[in-house]
């Protein structure tokens, strides 16, 4: 392909995630999935598994994962929205597909907004539309758009931003290569500038020439004047597919490759790939058990202040959202507000006005991955006027640290927020385990005909909690209506650090300083199924998807010609965590100070030094399963009820359920909920047992 594009050896090795997105696809949504399962099959001689499909009118996503690990998915959603005329036709707008690896989470869109080289305004809208009425990922976050709910986000598709300049100059520019003056006037990157698209998104930088508007059957030409029914249109070329990204700050990610390709032409677009590398903890269980108060970790806040955008002089409140929270929690209202410019207004909070959140897990290792959600909500009306996230990883110690980063709201920047606070670790919790790192690098496969094949040896997978590199990558092109079959390049996405499993509630811990908090909207706060780690993994649980070991006794009979089942077991080498490739995030002035300037991020750069990679309507069960659950459905297919595992060695093997996808790619299977914190307690017990602490 053309840009930057990965080395021919690094090409050939498949990875671990694929996700692709088109527009204009008329082939049938169970056709397309058969169609890249077969060319992945035959690229890697791997048989990829379907997560998600969704698909509105023609425009499609679809996500592949490698089947080693199908069973680190959980929670996955779908869903998609429609921007054509009036908001109700679906040949423009979005889809979207969300999951958690392990516990970390990711969201993919693939949109195609409105086209017209003047109707910049109306792409905004859409783009604010799409924000807003996306319903993917955790339900309990929903004061909180989509840019905030995953870990990584990843945003692709027909954007359709054009370039504003004369036909001829563009041409000229292509020709001789220099991208960088056509850059200036690409419509995206002029909102980007002005805030008011992808606020704190990242893009790869562009290094190749615009992706439409080519004839179709060939990359030589461009063809600017486009016949429709009221009249002829004038589409200049214009880098309108694009793959843009949004991560929570201190986390990794790498963009290996974003180009286009130049051998697919039955569409007047070429289709765009990104290859992304990302980092993932490796599964999280506590040496030390459940914990108990007086190892108990806590969160602990001196101050906050926040300047929102808002005329109003009403009181305000915080709540505070975690992965790492058994339940979301609230502040008391503002005890002091000012204001000196009358769209703004200061709110802050004492020590005495913020709750101390206690987190599921106090281990270091586990407290450093985490991050915190939170939104300044005002005490009349309960609207949320801003919206932030906070990484936990540097306010670990004894000692109050400073955070400032800024406000959102429905992907407006709407002011900044600043305070002061810490993430207490009991001693005893200070070392209890190594942190473990996963490597998931995902690229987009162009050509499956064009690229060498690695040997496999160089393509097999890593397994196993230690450390390793995932590979993943993003996309989104075109194909034409009515083509024929449409040879496609697949778009990868990336995977990152996974939260562990929620202990039982420490004895309530207070401080007679505090005051009381608000009271709870009516029936509580919901817990969050979010904390309840699906990768919960205990020694002896064999692999859903490989094939366990077989008991010693009996051995079951061989049957001739039915070669037995290879048996897996391989340990990746633990590795200390990498350093970030990333500065700390820039956080935006304060509207107090006068003359300040706001800052241009540099280009290709990712906000908050992060690292970005669904059934309709946010109506669906929750499809979260625990391993523990896995594990116990797994033990009563494989040595059926009553028997131990020594008991069931003559029975033949069962056939078991489809961990992700059903055979006609519907959405997926929901499982059946399972209470955790029971789960733990009597698998800790049986460890105990194991471990000869029973009789």
């Amino acid at each position: 392909g053309l840009g930057k594009a990965l080395d021919e050896v690094t090409a050939g090795i498949p990875h671990d995630i694929y996700v692709f997105g088109t527009q204009e696809n008329s082939v049938g949504d169970k056709e397309w999935v058969d169609f890249l399962r077969a060319v992945l099959k035959e690229y890697s001689d791997t048989e990829y598994r379907p997560v998600a499909m969704q698909s509105l009118w023609n425009i499609k996503v679809v996500v592949l994962v490698k089947p080693e690990h199908e069973n680190r998915i959980s929670h996955v959603s779908t869903s998609s929205v429609k921007t054509g005329i009036a908001n109700t036709l679906g040949n423009k707008g979005a889809v979207g597909v969300s999951f958690m690896f392990n516990g970390t989470s990711f969201g993919f869109v693939n949109c195609h907004l409105t086209s017209g080289n003047e109707k910049t305004a109306r792409r905004n809208q859409n783009y604010v539309d799409i924000l807003r009425l996306l319903s993917l990922g955790d339900k309990q976050l929903s004061s909180f758009d989509i840019s905030l709910r995953f870990t990584h986000l990843f945003w692709f598709g027909d954007l359709n931003y054009r370039l504003d300049m004369d036909i001829q100059e563009i041409l000229n520019y292509i020709s001789r290569k220099e991208f960088e003056p056509l850059l200036k006037v690409d419509q995206l990157n002029l909102e980007k500038e002005k805030h008011k698209v992808f606020l704190r998104f990242g893009e790869e930088e562009i290094t190749f020439p615009p992706t439409y508007r080519y004839e179709r059957g060939s990359r030589d030409t461009y063809v600017w004047h486009k016949q429709k029914p009221t009249g002829v249109r004038t589409n200049v070329p214009s880098w309108c597919d694009r793959i843009l990204w949004k991560s929570y700050p201190e986390t990794h990610v790498n963009c290996n490759a974003y180009g286009c390709t130049d051998d697919i032409t039955t569409s007047d677009h070429s289709p765009v790939f990104g290859s992304f590398e990302v980092g993932v903890t490796s599964q999280f269980v506590s040496k030390k058990g459940l914990s108990k108060s007086s190892d108990q970790a806590y969160i602990e806040f001196e101050s906050i202040e926040a300047i929102v955008k808002t005329a109003s002089r009403t009181k305000f409140f915080i709540e505070f959202y975690s992965t790492c929270l058994e339940e979301f929690k609230k502040s008391c209202e503002n005890d002091t507000q000012s204001s000196d410019n009358i769209n703004f207004l200061k709110v802050q909070w004492s020590a005495r006005q913020l709750p101390t959140l206690k987190p599921i897990l106090s281990e270091i290792e586990y407290l450093q991955d985490q991050h915190l959600l939170l939104t300044v909500k005002s005490l009349d009306g309960y609207e949320s006027y801003g919206e932030c996230v906070i990484a936990l990883k540097s306010m670990i110690g004894s000692t109050a640290q400073q955070f400032l980063t800024y406000l959102s709201h429905r992907g407006e920047e709407t002011g900044n927020i600043r305070g002061s606070m810490k993430v207490r670790v009991p001693a005893e919790r200070l070392g209890t385990r190594e942190r473990l790192y996963e490597w998931i690098s995902v690229d987009k496969d162009e050509a499956a005909g064009g690229k060498g094949r690695a040997p496999l040896s160089a393509r097999a997978p890593q397994e196993g909690g230690g450390g390793g590199r995932m590979g993943m990558g993003v996309g989104g092109f075109c194909i034409s209506r009515g083509g024929g079959s449409p040879h496609i390049p697949p778009l990868y996405p990336p995977f990152t650090h996974p939260p562990p499993l929620p202990p039982p509630p420490p004895p309530l811990y207070t401080r007679s300083s505090k005051a009381e908090p608000m009271a709870e909207s009516p029936g509580g706060p919901l817990k969050n199924s979010f904390n309840n780690p699906a990768y919960y993994v205990l020694e002896g649980v064999p692999h859903q998807l490989l094939t366990p070991d077989p008991p010693p006794h009996p051995t079951p009979p061989h049957h001739p010609g039915k070669p037995p089942h290879p048996q897996k077991q391989s340990r990746t080498p633990r590795t200390p965590p990498q350093p970030h490739r990333f500065a700390p995030p820039r956080f935006p002035p304060s509207p107090f100070t006068p003359g300040v300037r706001r800052g241009r991020n540099p280009q290709g750069a990712v906000p908050g030094g992060g690292v970005p990679i669904s059934g309709v309507g946010g109506g669906r069960d929750d499809r979260s399963c625990s391993v523990l659950q896995m594990a116990k459905t797994l033990s009563e297919v494989e040595y059926g009820g009553g028997g131990g595992r020594g008991g069931a060695g003559g029975r033949g093997r069962l056939e078991r359920p489809p961990r992700c996808l059903q055979p006609d790619y519907s959405r997926p299977i929901a499982f059946t909920s399972h209470c955790i914190r029971e789960s733990i307690q009597e698998d800790l017990g049986e460890e105990v047992g194991v471990n000869g602490g029973g009789g």
